[in-house]
């Protein structure tokens, strides 16, 4: 859509109209599918690991595929879902496409041959699922009103707890109810994993499908008469607004740069000579690259290229509201939490309460399988929790209701090391699933009122860098850590994740919470 000429009227603004509750369900409905492929991504991919040779020490770097492809795709497909509009409008056809390469992936990761493959079929299915993934954040921002966002994302909660509980209790159930073997010769993944795998990808693309045809879209018409009025000089060709973008800008940017590419390679200098576990040269490098990636933007800037989206996606990163700064360290903690669990809760439940790390023998296949059972009931905890969320963050606010819902979750992780049978892990559960229902709602519903809405899908998906660098962190450090540290006992992970959600509540409480939403005009 081209720029309006300068005769061209603003829209007036007006209210953006309120959604039925079956319209909140339809645009939400395609994250049950995307959860089916997280929950058996998270649930399975280190028991395949581990089946494909994988050593509890090695868990922790194949996992960081994940999180360096969501680093990448997610500010990316935001940034163009902005300025994208189709006969299926503007985040939808990336709904579809991520369907359809994550479904494929889902059907080929249980086939892995070797731990390489696998390692590198992780990274195309997280890449695949995170391109259907971001564009659902920014589709609840997009449709709905200040008011009825808290709610759009409780619903997605619900649809995540919903699809986490059964695609989770896969493997046990086609064991347990339908006779389907959990156990193979080695190096060969169970039959149970393969066809919970197989139906996976069916679900994940029938429900991305059902919200593509089920909703709509506002066009960028409507969508900018909803916002406050703003001067069309500062909007480009899609009508969105850009930062600002000035010579002393880019040479900020370069000393910014060049002091953090040089902090990059100090640190991984100092790890080469302390011969320190190759886990670490992630971290460090990826410092690096954030300092050279900032020096080329500000060169480009200096040298008159300000019309590009890469320029325009280091200055927004820069500029970000001050909301999102302070829940960016709160998403920091809370996910650092989640993927310590999510990397270590099997070998920590079959070695703490099994007492087994063989991965042939029926013991760990049975604990494996529990934990996927009781994975799927945290989010089925989650999925019940994810209305009341909005009640309770009525009657106090949603920075308490969020600090209640991450202790209660901390604790829960706590409680795991004091355990001394697998049956109580299910209490524990329920302490999670409160924590899960808030993570994936409250900070969403804070960010969006604080968001321009042009930007709406880019801030989104560069708000997934703080759920993105601590699994990194979590992937370079903590096998070193419980190695170092704590004898190679993976229940120490957990314990480390339980203090790291605490302090994440204890941190939400800082936040400025404004429900009021941030005019274009404001913005960056």
């Amino acid at each position: 859509m081209d720029t309006p000429p300068p005769s061209a009227n603003i829209p007036p603004v007006r209210p953006k109209p309120r959604l039925s509750f079956w319209d909140i369900w339809n645009m939400s409905f395609g994250f049950l599918g995307i959860q089916f492929g997280f929950a058996l991504q998270n649930a399975n991919v280190s028991r395949i690991f581990e089946t494909l040779g994988a050593s509890v020490d090695d868990i922790p770097i194949l996992w960081v595929a994940a999180p360096l492809t969501g680093l990448l795709i997610q500010p990316v497909v935001g940034y163009f879902s902005d300025r994208t509009w189709t006969r299926l409008g503007r985040r939808r056809p990336y709904f579809l496409m991520g369907a359809v390469l994550a479904s494929l992936a889902l059907f080929v990761m249980p086939n892995s041959p070797t731990l390489w493959f696998a390692a590198g079929m992780l990274w195309i299915m997280d890449a695949s699922i995170n391109i259907s993934m971001e564009p659902f954040r920014a589709f609840v921002g997009d449709n709905l009103p200040t008011d009825q966002t808290t709610s759009g994302f409780a619903m997605q909660s619900f649809f995540i707890g919903t699809g986490a509980i059964i695609a989770s209790s896969l493997p046990y159930v086609l064991t347990n109810w339908f006779g389907v073997p959990n156990q193979a010769a080695e190096g060969i993944i169970p039959d149970s994993v393969k066809w919970s795998f197989y139906l996976g990808g069916a679900v994940f693309f029938i429900a991305v499908l059902w919200t593509v045809f089920r909703s709509r879209e506002y066009s960028p018409e409507e969508l900018r008469s909803f916002s406050e009025p703003i001067d069309k000089k500062t909007l480009d060709g899609k009508g969105v607004l850009e930062s600002k973008i000035s010579d002393s800008k880019g040479q900020s940017q370069i000393m910014k740069g060049l002091a953090v590419a040089v902090v990059g390679l100090i640190l991984s200098g100092w790890l080469y000579s302390q011969s320190l576990n190759k886990e670490l040269y992630v971290f460090t490098v990826g410092i690096f690259i954030v300092g050279v990636l900032f020096m080329l933007s500000g060169l480009m800037q200096r040298q008159g290229s300000y019309a590009n989206g890469f320029v325009t996606i280091m200055n927004d990163f820069e500029t970000m509201p001050a909301t999102m700064k302070q829940l960016a360290v709160v998403q920091f903690f809370s996910w650092f939490a989640l993927f310590a669990m999510w990397i270590y809760m099997t070998p920590a439940v079959t070695s703490h309460l099994y007492g087994t790390t063989n991965t042939t023998s029926k013991l760990y296949n049975d604990g494996a399988d529990w934990v996927g059972l009781c994975m799927g009931v945290y989010n089925g905890v989650a999925a019940l929790v994810a209305f009341g969320i909005p009640v309770v963050a009525r009657f106090t606010s949603r920075r308490v209701t969020h600090l209640l819902c991450l202790s209660a979750g901390g604790l829960a992780l706590l409680s795991i090391y004091f355990m001394n049978n697998p049956d109580y892990l299910m209490l524990a559960m329920v302490g999670i699933g409160i924590a899960w229902a808030s993570i994936l709602s409250v900070p969403y519903a804070i960010l969006s009122g604080s968001l321009p809405a042009a930007k709406m899908g880019y801030y989104m998906g560069v708000f997934n860098f703080f759920i993105v660098i601590p699994q990194i962190v979590a992937a370079a450090l903590l096998g070193y850590l419980i190695k170092s540290l704590f004898g190679g006992e993976p229940i120490y992970a957990l314990v480390l994740g339980g203090c790291s959600m605490i302090l994440a509540g204890l941190l939400c409480l800082r936040v400025q919470d404004e429900p009021k939403k941030v005019s274009a005009s404001t913005a960056g």
